[in-house]
């Protein structure tokens, strides 16, 4: 997997993720590329200087480095449950229900590792898999969050419920966001861009939560959509 943009590549640099070799513009003068490219030789990572043209055809939009990676490694939901566990807290997780989009995936990796999520959980089937757009939207946070991709959603949101985590998914119809008791063991449903949250999966969840609109359009961006409920979960759980 190739890592593209400066501040990408730059938390790559300071997670444990496997860097294979580094590819950076030859012909930069910029401070921000020469201070990566020194954190890069400190860790005796392989670096290949060349034309930004060959760069241009490695990855579009890179920002004058590259950093190619062994392919993503996907956490398990047990590895996503043992992070409340370790740092004694509340489970915090986030469930996509058919996200497609790479720059909503990447968004949405970003907005979660912000708000504190202890993992995301993607189903194979039907979703945008992890790839590099993914990662350059994510702007690094990919290397800072747990990603369990399953077989079936259903079965693993059966899963959470019974090791005493709420699920809700997040749909027009639902509770307020205002009023729901968003406390203690949380999951959040958030679903595909044009379909929502499936019949199926909201009828497998604990409840549905709604925001308010109050502009003509009734419908928001998923990564839009899922930074606001993170946050209100979060400001709830700090009251």
């Amino acid at each position: 997997m190739k890592i593209k943009g400066r501040n990408a590549v730059r938390e790559a640099l300071n997670s444990d993720i496997n860097i294979l070799k580094i590819m950076a513009n030859k012909s930069s003068k910029d401070k921000v590329l020469s201070d990566i490219i020194s954190l890069a030789k400190k860790k005796n990572i392989k670096i290949q200087f060349l034309d930004s043209r060959v760069l241009d055809k490695e990855c579009d939009n890179n920002q004058g480095i590259i950093a190619e990676t062994s392919d993503y490694k996907y956490s398990t939901v047990e590895d996503i449950l043992k992070v409340a566990k370790d740092k004694q807290k509340n489970n915090f997780i986030l469930i996509l229900d058919g996200i497609e989009d790479p720059h909503n995936f990447g968004s949405i990796i970003r907005v979660a590792e912000c708000m504190g999520v202890d993992g995301i959980i993607i189903s194979k089937n039907r979703a945008c898999p992890v790839n590099d757009t993914v990662a350059k939207v994510s702007a690094g946070a990919i290397e800072h969050m747990k990603i369990a991709k399953v077989t079936n959603i259903n079965s693993e949101i059966e899963k959470l419920k019974k090791a005493n985590v709420w699920v809700y998914a997040c749909e027009l119809g639902g509770e307020d966001l205002d009023m729901a008791d968003l406390s203690g063991n949380i999951a959040i449903v958030i679903g595909s861009e044009g379909k929502g949250v499936s019949l199926v999966t909201k009828k497998n969840c604990d409840g549905i939560v709604s925001m308010k609109m109050y502009g003509k359009v009734n419908s928001l961006n998923a990564s839009v959509a899922t930074g606001i409920v993170l946050y209100e979960v979060v400001r709830k759980k700090r009251k």
